[in-house]
């Protein structure tokens, strides 16, 4: 339901009440009032900024039906959109009205989704493949085990919708194995897709076939970068390669292949339903619809949020979040271990894609982590560069020791131990990680580094040893 932080909670639709932290002995008292009687469990607000604020498409039934009966989904309009795509459109139709929605991916890259359908519909060859993203392992994130776990059929018929658009007829879910609820509910969700005729051969009588498996990963990070993700499947080691070619063009054993991430594919039946017109509507002229944020760390309303694009930091923060709880906000950490930290100045900041990247961070998958004036931004960019050190896969050589060096110097820093000269070499080394790294590991791990001494230069200075002068060094 979202306001995790408050959990477990207790909703009564007729009533528009909303029960927190309920305890097991206080179920019978909330029962007895809906006929008028009094619960004893504390009494929340529906009507608060984290919940009034929310346009939920990706999360319109989390919470609201049970994820473990297709009868629910259905009961709310669930796979119309998919017997609408087989029966009444085109694949190019379909494809066009993703691109005319403007959804660009949720997974970080943020590439227009409709762009890559058609690259893979236009490829030649009778195999190709679909594969969904969730191998989610940004420190602080659960959007995809969220969606999963509460509307796994959404997803599935986003990825069948996608399967008959660009001709394929297979399609592979890649989740991490510390999700084992999601993948119980995901099985679930497929056989009985299989039991209605959704799933399998001759979906709804049409002449569109389309399977879907389920791969599970062993927790590397990396092998949320599709090249890694593919040869995972494949059942060799999860390493990125080198690009082109793309995975559209060859991907899952030398076929075109699409990869989306769960969010991506769990806008799908809304934009078929609604109309490509109506998604672009939401949002600003780049960056269209909503985005999905787990919304954690020094904030009085933990939980999960679907704001549409071009909110600001602030409202999502102050006011959804309800602030920091003792003091004021320090910095923003978006986009997880490839991310950077935007400090409280800059709250103003419109959440899209080309905003955030100016600011030195990235939209990611949507983690985002508030600090607060307690909270050491050197320490910060040296946990996260201690995440990217375990997690490289050690392919290339910039990835595999510039992780170690560059934590390494930032271990040195905070021991006092650094001068002038290594905080000039450690802006050095980052830029060459950043721009000669294989894959999205390298080139964004730098970036909590970066995005500190932009921002937090004077917590750098206060550590190094030769900085009796205060002046300033060069680091830009």
């Amino acid at each position: 339901m979202g306001f995790c932080g408050n959990g477990p909670l207790v909703e009564i639709d007729s009533q528009n009440k909303l029960y927190e932290k309920v305890k097991p002995e206080e179920a019978a008292s909330i029962i007895e009032a809906i006929d008028g009687g009094t619960a004893t469990a504390a009494t929340g607000d529906l009507d608060i900024p984290f919940f009034s604020k929310q346009v939920r498409i990706v999360r319109e039934t989390s919470g609201k039906i049970d994820p473990e009966r297709i009868e629910e989904y259905i009961a709310v309009g669930g796979y119309q959109s998919l017997h609408k795509s087989v029966h009444d459109m085109t694949p190019s139709e379909v494809i066009e009205e993703i691109k005319r929605s403007g959804l660009r991916g949720r997974g970080g890259g943020g590439y227009p989704t409709g762009l890559k359908w058609a690259t893979v519909a236009k490829m030649p060859g009778d195999r190709k493949y679909v594969i969904c993203n969730a191998d989610e392992g940004d420190p602080g994130a659960f959007m995809d085990r969220s969606v999963l776990e509460s509307d796994p059929h959404r997803v599935l018929e986003g990825m069948a919708i996608a399967g008959y658009a660009i001709g394929a007829n297979s399609g592979f879910i890649y989740v991490r194995a510390e999700y084992p609820l999601a993948i119980k509910r995901l099985q679930t969700a497929i056989l009985q897709a299989k039991k209605y005729g959704i799933m399998g051969s001759q979906i709804f009588n049409s002449g569109c076939d389309f399977k879907v498996d389920i791969r599970v990963g062993a927790g590397a990070f990396v092998c949320g970068e599709e090249t890694a993700l593919i040869q995972s499947i494949e059942g060799g080691r999860g390493n990125p390669r080198p690009r082109p070619p793309y995975p559209a063009v060859s991907g899952l054993w030398g076929c075109p292949t699409l990869i989306n991430n769960v969010e991506s594919f769990a806008n799908i039946p809304a934009i078929i339903r609604e109309g490509g017109d109506w998604y672009a509507s939401i949002g600003t002229e780049t960056s269209k619809g909503t985005k999905v944020f787990a919304l954690t760390g020094k904030v009085r309303n933990n939980g999960l949020i679907e704001v549409p694009m071009g909110i600001t930091l602030r409202q999502i923060v102050e006011e959804m979040g309800g602030g920091v709880p003792d003091g004021q906000v320090k910095a923003i950490q978006t986009g997880g271990p490839s991310g950077g930290c935007i400090p409280a100045s800059m709250l103003d900041t419109p959440v899209d894609y080309e905003s955030l990247t100016r600011a030195g961070s990235m939209m990611g998958s949507g983690g985002m982590v508030v600090m607060d004036e307690t909270t050491s931004m050197v320490e910060v960019a040296k946990f996260y560069m201690e995440f990217c050190r375990e997690e490289t896969c050690g392919k290339c050589i910039p990835c595999r020791t510039g992780t170690v060096q560059l934590y390494a110097m930032l271990t040195k820093i905070l021991n006092r131990q650094a001068n002038q000269k290594d905080l000039a070499k450690l802006e050095e080394l980052c830029c060459m990680v950043k721009e000669t790294s294989l894959c999205g590991l390298g080139t964004g791990a730098p970036n909590p580094i970066l995005s500190t001494l932009r921002y937090f230069q004077e917590e750098y200075l206060e550590l190094i040893e030769d900085n009796s002068n205060g002046k300033v060094p060069a680091i830009n």
